[in-house]
Formats: C-alpha cells, sequence, structure tokens
C-alpha cells in the first residue's frame, strides 16, 4: 500500500482531542482505499489483506493521514480481529 494522498481523504483534524474515542467499520481488502463518515462510524476501505495485522495496520495509517496526525497517537482499543474497531486519540506526550 503506498501512502495516501491527503487530497483524497477527507477532513478529520477535528477528531484531534486525546482521549477521543473513533468507531470504525473496516472492509479489509477493497479495490482502492477511502474513507466514509457515516452515521457515526468512520466506514474504512483498505486495499491490505486481513492477516498478521496488516489491515489494521493500514485502517491506522490511512486514519492518522485523514486526521494529519502520526500513526503511532492511535491506539486500537478494541476489534483487532473484528470488522467493527474502535481506536482512541492519545495525542501528544
Amino acid at each position: 500500500m503506498g501512502k495516501p494522498k491527503k487530497k483524497d481523504l477527507p477532513d478529520l483534524s477535528h477528531l484531534c482531542v486525546p482521549g477521543t474515542e473513533i468507531a470504525v467499520r473496516a472492509t479489509p481488502k477493497a479495490a482502492r482505499n477511502a474513507i466514509v463518515a457515516a452515521e457515526g462510524v468512520l466506514k474504512i476501505s483498505v486495499t491490505a489483506a486481513p492477516e498478521n495485522g496488516k489491515a489494521n495496520d493500514a485502517i491506522r495509517r490511512l486514519l492518522a493521514a485523514a486526521m494529519g496526525t502520526a500513526a503511532s497517537r492511535l491506539e486500537l482499543r478494541r476489534g483487532a480481529a473484528a470488522r467493527d474497531k474502535l481506536f482512541v486519540y492519545q495525542g501528544a506526550d
């Protein structure tokens, strides 16, 4: 997966508040990477396969790019092996 282009992603910088919980519905092995906001959940599609955490890493990187922050600031709190995931923004140390 190449680095996502900022122009293709929605502006999610309003989620950059420490402690913010971000609900995600994941779609691995998609045709292209995309983020769509729908009913309190972000639907994130990634081209990575759901094996050995590759899709989770791709989702974290894509979400971080849309938020304008580092991927290391996002913690996967729930849903490592499920399509419904919960990320938490940790903020700056």
